[in-house]
């Protein structure tokens, strides 16, 4: 950190030091919200970062935990938007996406009832409400209307349980529930890279969600040793990750594989056609000569 305030910052200072100081209140008030007084005023007002290396670290996890909060509102868009767009879901695992969900709404609700920081769990809200459109559509472009509004309904319901109603699932419960989430989450990985591997190819499975899950969930590694002392959490963070980079190993492996497409019925026979054999050609293949069209013998007179 000294190298880093002597060769970077202290040359800087001139010009970051009219822009901290220039920066509104509540700005100022937000920052301090997030890392606190006294990292406020290390980093921001005397732009020191030797003078206390934990600052430093938790001001780098904050700034990582809001990027990735940010990035989560579009990270599964271009999912979205390819399954729309192909009307196929090709490559695409719902069991896979399903468990995500699953996994994802119980790590939100036992985040929001042990109050952690916001931006070390923001995201989970948001890639769950993207899965549930990408289960939605994947159901629908399989021809299984029904199944999707029944996955729906049950989404619904598991929210309203265990974010809304604490009387169904109490706290005991819901610590159990995240221990298996963790496992869950990891095994939702699964199912997606059989599929991917069963068909010789990513099908309609979005590199860019791919990737920007795998960064997103290197990042929690870090955020969550920096501001969460929770093993439950981190263990399934780093399990997480081994799999999403097995998935995006994946990608680049078929990157250049077709898509599967679906084989034809082969066309079904009007029957058998009758011959034609008043024709120059069947004459030629029977020895026998074709008659003259419209015409019919002559019969001969007698004397």
């Amino acid at each position: 950190m000294d190298t880093i305030q002597t060769a970077i910052v202290e040359p800087l200072k001139p010009v970051l030091k009219p822009i901290s100081d220039a920066l509104p209140a509540p700005v100022h008030d937000a920052i301090i919200s997030l890392v606190g007084s006294p990292c406020h005023s290390a980093l921001l007002l005397d732009l020191d970062v030797s003078k206390d290396p934990e600052c430093t670290s938790l001001a780098i996890s904050k700034a990582l935990g809001l990027a990735i909060v940010g990035a989560s509102a579009i990270v599964k868009v271009p999912q979205i938007l390819k399954l729309i767009n192909s009307r196929s879901s090709a490559g695409v695992s719902f069991i896979s996406y399903a468990m995500e969900t699953a996994s994802l709404l119980i790590t939100l609700s036992y985040n929001v009832r042990q109050q952690f920081p916001f931006s070390t769990f923001g995201e989970t809200a948001l890639i769950a409400v993207q899965d549930v459109a990408i289960g939605v559509l994947v159901l629908t472009f399989a021809g299984k209307p029904a199944a999707a509004a029944t996955f729906v309904a049950v989404v619904a319901a598991s929210i309203y349980a265990l974010l809304f109603d604490q009387t169904l699932v109490d706290s005991q419960t819901l610590s159990l529930l995240q221990a298996g989430a963790g496992a869950l989450g990891v095994a939702s990985k699964l199912p997606q890279i059989v599929a991917i591997w069963s068909e010789g190819s990513t099908g309609q499975l979005s590199a860019f969600a791919v990737f920007n899950y795998l960064f997103g969930s290197l990042s929690r590694i870090f955020t969550t040793l920096q501001e969460v002392d929770d093993k439950l959490i981190l263990y399934s963070f780093v399990a997480g990750f081994a799999l999403n980079a097995v998935i995006a190993l994946q990608m680049l492996y078929y990157w250049n594989s077709a898509t599967p497409k679906t084989k034809k019925a082969p066309a079904k026979s009007k029957g058998p056609k009758k011959p034609v054999t008043n024709t120059p050609a069947a004459a030629a293949s029977t020895g026998v000569s074709p008659k003259p069209a419209g015409k019919t013998p002559s019969t001969r007179r007698r004397g």
